[in-house]
Formats: structure tokens, C-alpha cells, sequence
């Protein structure tokens, strides 16, 4: 019986490691290749560096945006991601809509912010839409794992830890063989 708990929870161990590897893997690889931000099924993971969102959003927090292809349906109430400036991008809640001729601008403002942002987005510069999905503080692990130390540490850790727990595993399979033949050559 003991012997059953244990292959069971072995198997369960190296499954865990051998996943959690992969997913290090996707994470490395996915933001490397996206210039930074991670994608998954076709969504942006966007991490949450300011407080200006919140309760809605907690500093740290990683959230997934759609990128939108007609940034001018967009409505009041919506969450979006916008260029502010070269590089720079922000996610605030649209307040107010402004439709000018064949121009379509957004009035934003963060949920924690007194004011409303100073200049209103124009609909050119809307790079997603916020879908509804949240996950707290795993921002801090993405961006550890983005810089050099966190790359290797996250891509070579799991590996080392897969192959400790497979030289356990080898070393206890080897000294229960080992228990056999000894009954045998008693026997």
C-alpha cells in the first residue's frame, strides 16, 4: 500500500515539475517573442504598474486585453489599453465618448483617479480591450521573469529540480532492486 501511495505521488511530483517547466518555458519564450508582453489564445497579458485602476485592478496584477480591430465601437463603461505616448501605454475606463465628423475620441479616466486623463484617445491610438480577466500579483513574477536573472533562474531551476527529483526517484527504484535481490539470495 505504501508502495502504491508513493508511485502515485511521485508521478503527481513529476507531473507538477514537468508542467511547471513548460509553463516557464511559454512565459520566457511568449514575451520575448512579443517584445515584452506575453500572449495567450489570442490575448495580450498586460501587467498593472500604477494604482490608478484600482479596486478594479490591483497594483501587480497581470490582466488580459483583446487587441481591437474597430476601436471605434467602443462605449462608455469599457476598459481600454491606448498609446498615451511612444512606448507608453495605459489602461483606464472610458467616461465619455466624442464623435467629430469621422473622428471618434475617448474621455478616460483611471477608476482610483480624482480627475478625468488630460487628453482625450484618440480612437487610432486604442490598442485593446480589457476581456474581464485578472489575476493578482502574478504581474511581479512576469516581470521577474522578463529580466536576464529571472529568465535563467525560471528556465534552469525547473529543469534542475526535474532532474533532482528524477535522481531520487532513480536511486530509490535501484536500492529496491537491490532489497529484492537480497531476498532472493537468502531465499
Amino acid at each position: 500500500m505504501a508502495s502504491k501511495i508513493w508511485k502515485i505521488t511521485s508521478n503527481l511530483i513529476t507531473g507538477i515539475l514537468f508542467l511547471l517547466f513548460i509553463f516557464m518555458i511559454f512565459v520566457v519564450v511568449s514575451s520575448k517573442a512579443s517584445s515584452g508582453e506575453p500572449n495567450f489564445l489570442g490575448y495580450q497579458l498586460k501587467t498593472v504598474l500604477s494604482g490608478s485602476m484600482e479596486p478594479t485592478f490591483k497594483t501587480g496584477s497581470i490582466i488580459a486585453v483583446k487587441p481591437v480591430e474597430n476601436a471605434t465601437n467602443l462605449k462608455k463603461g469599457d476598459i481600454i489599453t491606448f498609446k498615451e505616448s511612444e512606448g507608453m501605454l495605459i489602461t483606464h475606463r472610458i467616461v465619455d465618448v466624442i464623435k467629430k465628423e469621422n473622428q471618434v475620441m475617448y474621455v478616460t479616466k483611471g477608476d482610483n483617479n480624482e480627475d478625468k486623463d488630460a487628453n482625450a484617445v484618440v480612437s487610432k491610438n486604442v490598442v485593446a480591450k480589457y476581456s474581464g480577466f485578472t489575476i493578482p500579483l502574478l504581474g511581479y513574477f512576469i516581470d521577474f521573469a522578463k529580466s536576464k536573472n529571472g529568465t535563467a533562474l525560471l528556465l534552469i531551476l525547473p529543469g534542475l529540480l526535474l532532474l533532482a527529483y528524477s535522481a531520487i526517484t532513480i536511486f530509490k527504484a535501484l536500492k529496491e532492486l537491490d532489497k529484492g535481490n537480497d531476498v532472493q539470495k537468502t531465499a
